[in-house]
């Protein structure tokens, strides 16, 4: 069997150790990362955690399982696919963070890999899609962290949320079947929906704002029936460099609480262009709140007349 050994790496001007925490938290992957739409934490132990992860390579979704080892006094993680999507047949590899002074750091990413069979194509689409995937997560990476690092008020969270009489299925299953939203909700202008694999989702939506414009979104869905659906978007409106979201949907005293997070990182280079001359950060974060809790307290209603019609 041919094992491929590869390396890649970027200098950041950010701490070692602040670089090293942001990739032990899985949580912040799909911030840091663009291929990165989603990551479960399956099970945590004191140096070791096994992860879920749902992300694009070569333009298709996948998902795998992984298996990593985490030592934070030599900033090191190493990782191994548990269960990998074909065409690769086994990947690991290792992060390695080298401080390079008290301000700065390199970041090294190994891997290795196998195809399935040693077939020469499916190597090839493996070795395209780490290269991409590594450079581009490198680059991101060193663009993100020294974002965090240095602005904090870009990046913000929200949530809105409605209490429904009636099942959290069928609330769910609202929000799930957004193929059908064009006919449901009035600010869906139109809708192309695709699930190929179960539970990973396709969304690009045309949606109208307040002011009557239109703006043309894509994302990708992670789903678990019947109580989570976590989004990315990798299609997004100028006033953001990156927006994530969940919906959940939590049964509680004969009721449901169904709910609507945002995460969302401003792109302050085109501020002034969409707001204008005057506008700035706390103007940008006022609008992009007010664009996407109007849309979501919107679904959240829709959501609510049609699971509590339901019975």
């Amino acid at each position: 069997m041919t094992t491929r050994h590869v390396e890649h790496e970027i200098t950041v001007a950010v701490p070692a150790r602040t670089v090293y925490s942001l990739i032990a938290e899985v949580g912040n992957w799909p911030r840091i990362f663009p291929p990165t739409l989603h990551v479960d934490q399956l099970e945590r132990g004191p140096d070791h955690e096994r992860i879920r992860i749902w992300a694009t390579a070569n333009g298709e979704a996948k998902t795998w399982t992984s298996l990593r080892t985490l030592a934070p006094a030599e900033l090191r993680i190493t990782f191994r696919q548990e269960v990998s999507t074909p065409p690769v047949a086994a990947m690991g590899g290792t992060w390695i963070i080298e401080p390079l002074t008290s301000t700065t750091a390199r970041v090294r990413l190994l891997h290795d890999y196998r195809a399935i069979d040693d077939d020469p194509a499916g190597l090839a689409w493996i070795d395209k899609a780490v290269d991409s995937n590594s450079r581009s997560e490198l680059a991101a990476l060193r663009d993100n962290v020294e974002l965090a690092h240095s602005a904090a008020d870009l990046t913000f969270s929200f949530e809105d949320s409605v209490r429904i009489s009636g099942s959290a299925k069928d609330a769910y299953d609202f929000v799930n079947e957004a193929g059908r939203w064009a006919e449901r909700l009035p600010h869906v202008a139109s809708v192309h929906f695709a699930e190929d694999t179960p539970g990973l989702q396709t969304l690009a939506m045309e949606t109208r704002a307040k002011d009557g414009s239109t703006h043309t979104t894509k994302s990708y869905r992670v789903t678990f029936p019947h109580h989570r659906i976590a989004y990315k978007q990798v299609t997004l409106p100028p006033l953001m460099s990156l927006h994530t979201g969940c919906w959940t949907f939590t049964e509680t005293d004969g009721a449901v609480t169904a709910t609507s997070g945002h995460t969302v990182v401003l792109n302050p280079g085109n501020i002034t262009r969409v707001l204008g001359p005057a506008a700035g950060i706390a103007e940008a974060r006022t609008y992009v709140r007010s664009a996407l809790s109007t849309n979501s307290r919107a679904t959240l209603g829709y959501a609510k007349d049609y699971a509590e019609n339901r019975g």
